[in-house]
């Protein structure tokens, strides 16, 4: 019964060790929720064994080629292979259902606006793959999104310090107001499009 817990404690003590890269492959790895591992991240900020901005940078990276993994999965594996292994990059059948359902019904625009959203955050690389999107776009979007995670889950982390492992209390009245800007900004991007779209129709 132990087992779980103690692994995870030595997945700290391995990101703890390694800094800056122990952060960027802590979020590739995905064995841990990405906040919780940039939480810690922030820890090691407030006990000086890193430092913000370099820490933020390979947060950054780490997040991105996690994502991009799971793209290059979507795009050469299909979704049987992500329906066999996602358990083992913490995505099940709905967070794929929800993800497919919303990059089919807003584009490859959603990838950025996705990422602040619950469930579908995680698997939207899936449909981006399997549809074969412009990989440099899909790259910049996902960085885009990225590093306000970034920024703000190392930031929360540093201010808790040693009362880190609260970051759900802590981050619940930033991360809501990010929901609803993202839920409104994909709703922006949906009019414009939709807007643009009847002006072809029209043009033709």
């Amino acid at each position: 019964m132990d087992f779980i817990p103690n692994m995870i404690q030595h997945i700290f003590e391995w990101i703890r060790d390694l800094g800056y890269m122990g952060i960027a492959l802590g979020l590739m790895i995905e064995v841990i929720p990405s906040e919780i591992v940039l939480a810690y991240g922030g820890f090691l900020v407030y006990s000086h064994q890193v430092s913000f901005i370099p820490a933020v940078i390979f947060a950054t990276v780490g997040g991105v080629f996690a994502q991009l993994f799971i793209y290059w999965i979507g795009r050469y594996g299909g979704r049987p292979v992500i329906e066999k292994y996602g358990k083992y990059l913490l995505i099940n059948r709905k967070h794929m259902d929800h993800a497919e359902d919303w990059f089919n019904k807003y584009g490859t625009g959603v990838i950025f606006t996705a990422r602040f959203i619950p469930v579908v955050r995680h698997a939207i690389s899936i449909p981006a793959g399997i549809s074969r999107m412009n990989i440099w776009r899909f790259i910049i979007l996902t960085t885009l999104a990225v590093i306000p995670w970034s920024v703000l889950f190392i930031y929360l982390g540093m201010l808790l310090g040693n009362q880190w492992e609260q970051i759900d209390e802590k981050a619940a009245p930033y991360v809501t107001p990010i929901l609803v800007a993202a839920v409104v900004l994909l709703a922006v991007y949906f009019l414009v499009k939709w807007i643009v779209s009847k002006k072809k129709k029209g043009s033709v």
